[in-house]
């Protein structure tokens, strides 16, 4: 079989079924939430809040929420980009939905172009082809949550760096596409963050990483780590000075950090959230929300100083959460959706498996399809656990999964090689 030919075709394919697949669930999932007057979304909680954000963004008003108010409570990026239809459609959540699931369309794109990056045409579309069907990531597609936006915003970051690497490791050596890339790659870590506060950390690591790979001088690998850097911190300045004026302080992303800790590390935590203790507690008549944030960050740290044993536990259950094929909500529980779903993800699992055996020397290319996942999990030790903070993940491990089915059925080799 050719693989280098007629390869396009089958991308646009996967391409119309994506989009036809999560429109379909939008208008779908829009059907089921009316019939039950003000429900907005199948998933409850964070949902509800992004929506009301999103309003004060397309009406000109504060950007804050509840009462006393939370100003950095979320990033402001999913907000405002639901915020687009709410501005020219009004409270019209299906037309949210229809931009949603153009933006998971999106994202199926650009893990074709990951995959192209790293293992060729073939890899590439059989990678996108799997996020354009998997039923739960089609189905989060189309909720008011960001997982989906913020894979999008995310795998444009790890593109930038899968070609940055590609530099680095002298297929087209150039100063000046060395600094555009790593430029991009600074910036494009900054707008995933603005989705999602947990990528920040990110643009750090991988100037870290590209510090000690390559051939090239020490002195020049400084600078290309040091544009990175240089380039997130640009991209997050403007909401870190609007952070610093209503707080006066330094805060790069948000001030929920210590409750979400908190959420994860308490006397009754489960594993799951359950953020009864924030109303009971209810800090925010006494303090400042920076205060807040800071007290459950204490409050958090010395409850896992005395109860290391129920930490380990709890950690133990989290990743059970994290890594569970089907979401952990109530009204997924039913046997047929937990039946879809493994048969969905085990073949992921297996086939990246796979792909990280045949790719063990490619170190680029495990770090950048394999390391999201891991990221996730680590993080989720401490926070609670969810398949909702995974999802993301899978979109660049459906590029490894890709690479291992080729290799096994038809022995291609991946195009990235660190050597």
């Amino acid at each position: 079989m050719a693989w280098t030919v007629g390869w396009n075709r089958w991308l646009w394919l996967t391409l119309f079924v994506a989009l036809g697949l999560r429109l379909g669930l939008a208008f779908a999932v829009q059907n089921e939430v009316s019939k039950t007057p003000g429900r907005l979304c199948l998933i409850s909680g964070d949902a509800e809040g992004y929506w009301e954000l999103a309003g004060h963004i397309a009406a000109g008003e504060d950007y804050s929420i509840f009462d006393p108010p939370r100003r950095l409570l979320r990033m402001p990026g999913f907000p405002a980009l639901l915020a687009l239809p709410r501005f020219v459609f009004g409270d019209n959540p299906f037309a949210a939905r229809i931009l949603l699931a153009m933006i998971g369309t999106v994202a199926c794109g650009l893990t074709y172009w990951l995959g192209r990056e790293l293992g060729g045409e073939a890899v590439g579309v059989l990678a996108a082809a799997y996020t354009a069907v998997s039923p739960v990531i089609c189905l989060f597609s189309v909720l008011f949550l960001s997982e989906t936006a913020f894979a999008a915003a995310m795998l444009g970051s790890l593109i930038a760096a899968a070609r940055l690497a590609r530099q680095k490791l002298g297929l087209h050596p150039s100063i000046s596409r060395q600094l555009s890339l790593a430029t991009q790659t600074g910036a494009l870590v900054g707008l995933a963050t603005y989705m999602r506060p947990t990528w920040l950390l990110v643009g750090p690591g991988l100037s870290f990483l590209f510090l000690f790979s390559g051939n090239q001088s020490i002195r020049w690998k400084l600078a290309v780590s040091l544009v990175i850097c240089l380039a997130l911190g640009i991209a997050l300045a403007p909401w870190t000075v609007r952070n610093a004026w209503v707080t006066g302080h330094f805060v790069p992303t948000t001030l929920w950090v210590g409750p979400s800790l908190y959420d994860g590390l308490n006397p009754d935590a489960t594993g799951d959230s359950n953020m009864e203790f924030f109303e009971q507690d209810r800090l925010l008549q006494t303090m400042s929300e920076y205060e807040m944030d800071r007290e459950y960050r204490r409050r958090s740290w010395a409850f896992a100083a005395a109860n290391l044993q129920q930490v380990m536990r709890l950690a133990l259950v989290k990743q059970m959460r994290y890594w569970s094929p089907a979401p952990n909500t109530p009204q997924f529980k039913h046997p047929l959706i937990h039946a879809v779903a493994w048969l969905a993800y085990a073949p992921l699992i297996l086939l990246a498996c796979l792909g990280a055996w045949f790719s063990r020397r490619d170190f680029w290319l495990l770090i950048l399809t394999v390391a999201p996942i891991f990221y996730f999990a680590l993080l989720h030790l401490l926070f609670v656990g969810s398949l909702r903070y995974r999802l993301p993940a899978e979109y660049p491990l459906a590029v490894l999964a890709a690479i291992g089915f080729t290799r096994l059925a038809f022995a291609t080799q991946p195009v990235l090689n660190d050597h």
